[in-house]
């Protein structure tokens, strides 16, 4: 077992249950559990001894919604002035060129500036297996998960319903639903750790209401809470699901996961824009949770999820940066800032802090995944995950008056200098410790041009003479 002191920190913020601050304090971890914090600590020294005189110590944030894959795919400008339906239509083209090394490429860069940003905790929400490959995909996130040392949460997606029986995306990124189960059933077997500090653990996660079939539903949640593991989904992000679920199920898209066995405590849903008032309540009776993703959100043209009113209600609520493609980023603390910054306009600057912010990506997310014993602040019996950064940087110059909500409101790079996961460091100086940053950048933009390019044949597209003539055509 390895030992942590962190000594003398310029502050320590817990989130804990009652926010509690110790500037000038230390903290002392064995192997991956928090033992001491506070001050007077009898531990003089430790096989990893970090002074953080000029540091600020926080709970590791904590993403509770994304798709690595996606990350191959940022920034294509064919698909910026879209909404959701059209954009995924056009992006499944160029998804269903997938291949098992492109994977681990996005798994490495997404989770790799996921932990750059402070996020210590990631579920990640894989449902795209383009011509039948299976088997090979999520084991890569793991794989990545692994070599960077993030705590990692991949749940198995799935898409049944391709066009031709109605639903959304092609047929060639669906699989049956028997090769669904199967697979779903060996990643709990193969992956899953119940047990406490657990590096991975894995979920159940049909994509959405118009990819999927009820009974891929009904049996999936059959599977999930046979073997005890969490359910997650896209649920009431655009208006274009209500209708489709209105005029396809008849009925609303809650009331359809309701139907067939998708609420519980067990269960939480992605973006959750267009619950109404008697929905957020069947939410909290239900227990279910609810991630935030407000980036993706406004980018998408979505709309606002009522966070308040969920709160308010006792909604479970956490953040997430979703997918690379719609947010073109995987930054845990510029999400925190967002969703600052689009409250207060949406409802006042009284109605959600910076700080309150904060507390979502932390206890919240935590609380979302069922994970609230061990992550989510920083306290004796904990996880010691956390990051920290340095107050000497010139973004935070003036700014040295309220340390929790310091790297929310300034310092907008918004790199950590140090990452902790379970009493290890894995971000040092702003810089991945366990990977080659330069190396995971250029595998990620060859396999993204890859991508692009075998679209653009299948389509008979020049997309580098498109991309040269900036000109861009929908493929």
């Amino acid at each position: 077992m390895g030992t942590l002191l962190i000594r003398n920190a310029k502050n320590i913020i817990t989130m804990d249950g009652e926010r509690r601050r110790y500037p000038g304090g230390s903290l002392y971890a064995v192997d991956q559990q928090i033992v001491a914090i506070g001050y007077d600590l009898p531990y003089e020294t430790a096989d990893t001894v970090i002074d953080a005189q000029n540091k600020i110590v926080y709970p590791g944030l904590i993403n509770t919604h994304h798709h690595l894959y996606q990350n191959l795919t940022r920034n294509i400008p064919f698909v910026q002035k879209t909404e959701l339906f059209d954009w995924l239509i056009t992006l499944y083209d160029i998804w269903r060129h997938l291949r098992p090394e492109d994977i681990y490429t996005s798994a490495i860069v997404g989770l790799g500036e996921l932990l750059k940003s402070g996020c210590t905790t990631a579920a990640d929400h894989f449902y795209c297996f383009p011509n039948g490959v299976s088997g090979e995909m999520i084991d890569e996130e793991i794989r990545a998960a692994q070599e960077l040392g993030i705590r990692f949460f991949p749940t198995r997606g799935s898409m049944s319903l391709g066009r031709s029986n109605g639903g959304l995306p092609p047929d060639e990124v669906c699989q049956k639903e028997d090769v669904i189960l199967r697979d779903s059933r060996r990643l709990i077997e193969t992956y899953h750790d119940p047990k406490r500090f657990a590096m991975v653990r894995v979920g159940v996660a049909p994509c959405s209401p118009f990819s999927i079939t009820a009974d891929l539903l009904r049996e999936s949640a059959d599977l999930a809470r046979s073997y005890g593991v969490r359910m997650h989904t896209h649920l009431a992000e655009t208006k274009d699901e209500d209708q489709f679920c209105l005029e396809k199920l008849g009925m609303r898209p809650l009331d359809f996961m309701e139907q067939n066995g998708w609420v519980g405590s067990d269960v939480w849903y992605a973006h959750g824009i267009y619950f109404n008032d008697d929905e957020i309540g069947h939410l909290h009776t239900h227990q279910c949770g609810v991630a935030h993703c407000p980036t993706s959100n406004m980018k998408m043209g979505s709309g606002v999820m009522p966070i308040v009113k969920m709160l308010e209600k006792g909604v479970k609520v956490g953040m997430g940066v979703d997918g690379s493609a719609s947010n073109d980023g995987s930054n845990m603390l510029l999400e925190v800032r967002v969703a600052h910054l689009l409250h207060n306009l949406m409802h006042g600057t009284t109605a959600l802090g910076a700080e309150d912010c904060l507390r979502i990506a932390t206890r919240g997310s935590a609380r979302v995944l069922g994970w609230e014993d061990d992550i989510g602040s920083l306290e004796v019996g904990k996880a010691a995950d956390m990051f920290m950064i340095d107050t000497r940087q010139l973004g935070f110059a003036g700014a040295l008056h309220d340390d929790a909500t310091l790297p929310v409101l300034t310092g907008l790079s918004q790199t950590v200098d140090m990452t902790i996961v379970g009493g290890r460091i894995v971000v040092k100086d702003g810089k991945l410790v366990n990977v080659d940053e330069e190396k995971a950048a250029i595998a990620g933009q060859a396999a993204s041009f890859r991508l692009l390019n075998e679209a653009a044949l299948r389509t008979k597209i020049d997309y580098n003479r498109m991309r040269s003539e900036r000109r861009y055509p929908n493929f």
